[in-house]
């Protein structure tokens, strides 16, 4: 079972039916949960379910036709890398003691260790705020 995918990741579909005939490569999508090899992603692989008629104790009716989303082989799903939005390859490599994701290729680190501080203004702050000259 691979290890690489889990849940919350951006995945993309990368194999089956182009999007113009009906099916889902290419579709983009959070996967929701993983189940054996398996994974289950928003908004792809939609099944129709229905269900069963019933009501609930203040009286609305509930049931009918639902659509879902049905698990899809976990080997037909590409981690995407947020700087380029397309999918990419993934590995594993150790930053500062920590096994971290890295795309490869990009070589970008899937979860940084911390953000990056906040640069400051090169300007001083006297020539920032200058002060304004009135001509008459």
């Amino acid at each position: 079972m691979s290890k690489k995918i889990k849940t919350g990741d951006l995945v993309q579909v990368i194999s089956g039916r182009k999007q113009v005939r009906g099916g889902d490569r290419g579709k983009q999508g959070r996967v929701l949960s993983i189940i054996g090899e398996r994974v289950v992603v928003e908004g792809v692989n939609l099944a129709t379910k229905h269900v069963k008629v019933g009501q609930t104790q203040r009286g609305t009716q509930t049931g009918g036709i639902e659509h879902v989303e049905a698990p899809i082989h976990i080997s037909n799903v590409a981690l995407v890398n947020p700087e380029t939005k397309a999918p990419a390859r993934v590995g594993s490599q150790i930053v500062n003691g920590e096994k971290q994701r890295v795309y490869k290729a990009s070589r970008y680190a899937a979860k940084p260790e911390k953000p990056a501080a906040k640069k400051k203004s090169s300007k001083p702050a006297d020539e920032a705020a200058e002060p304004a000259t009135e001509e008459n």
